[in-house]
């Protein structure tokens, strides 16, 4: 029996949390940079295409979100509108859309803060210009 569907979307925006924050996590922060960048010359200089493209996706947060949803799916068993596994790739695509919405806001705040910083530095230097001139 699927929960009501005020729940499943309270699910749904709550489960694509921690799937955002694990994609982001690792394929973007300092945190797993060395790996990264291991899987990032894997996925530009092996031969195979199938190597290729599976250290590509440790790359991409994009691609690894499918991954992670995946697993979130498979240990809490989350279904969307129909059960049974159409259930189960409807939260799949669902988990993975609203994950990369979590993450693409995210970058926008990390954008517009870096952005700030560089403005207040840019305008204290300028100030400090102008106070040292004679």
């Amino acid at each position: 029996m699927l929960m009501p569907l005020s729940r499943q979307l309270a699910y749904l925006f709550l489960l694509a949390i921690p799937i955002a924050c694990t994609s982001w996590t690792i394929t973007h922060e300092e945190l797993f940079r060395e790996p990264r960048d291991w899987c990032k010359g894997k996925s530009e200089n092996c031969r195979p295409i199938l190597v290729r493209k599976f250290f590509y996706l440790f790359t991409c947060e994009y691609c690894f979100s499918h991954y992670i949803a995946a697993f979130f799916l498979l240990i809490t068993q989350f279904q969307m509108l129909y059960a049974g596994w159409r259930g189960y790739l409807i939260a799949w695509f669902a988990l993975v859309w609203i994950a990369n919405i979590y993450m693409s806001l995210f970058n926008r705040i990390r954008l517009d803060i870096k952005h700030e910083n560089v403005a207040i530095a840019t305008d204290q230097i300028i100030k400090e210009k102008v106070e040292t001139q004679p």
